[in-house]
């Protein structure tokens, strides 16, 4: 599935397209070089599910945890990591990847390369291509 954005401000529209083509996948690989708007797309994403407050990169944090209600009002969470500043797949897991990656919720991960490896499966890869000053190609696999 491949979706052009044109202006950052359409992506929260994108968003139930997105749902659609992760077809019922939790986890996410999240690709895109620097300042494509990874981060962007994790916020959009935070907010069409129901996250309230406000969301932020976890670059430094390496993983940020959210909740959200969802629809049957049962609490859910939404895990966000940035892995750019990691050397090697054994402190992501020393960070507690592995749980995050075979618990129900959604986990979206930016910087996934040095973790492919342990990805599950069914793990939904996102690609964000820069095409233009504020436009984006999602392209979901």
């Amino acid at each position: 599935m491949q979706l052009d954005i044109h202006d950052p401000a359409a992506l929260p529209a994108a968003i139930p397209a997105i749902l659609e083509g992760l077809a019922e996948r939790r986890k996410i690989a999240l690709y895109g070089e620097m300042g494509a708007g990874k981060t962007t797309f994790v916020k959009a994403f935070c907010k069409h599910l129901g996250v309230e407050g406000a969301t932020a990169s976890p670059t430094f944090s390496l993983v940020n945890q959210y909740n959200y209600t969802l629809p049957d009002g049962s609490k859910a969470l939404f895990h966000h990591l940035d892995l750019y500043r990691l050397r090697n797949a054994s402190e992501a897991f020393d960070i507690g990847l592995e749980d995050l990656l075979y618990d129900p919720w959604y986990c979206v991960i930016e910087w996934p390369q040095i973790v492919e490896t342990m990805l599950p499966d069914n793990t939904a890869k996102i690609n964000i291509e820069i095409i233009g000053e504020t436009s984006r190609r999602i392209l979901i696999l």
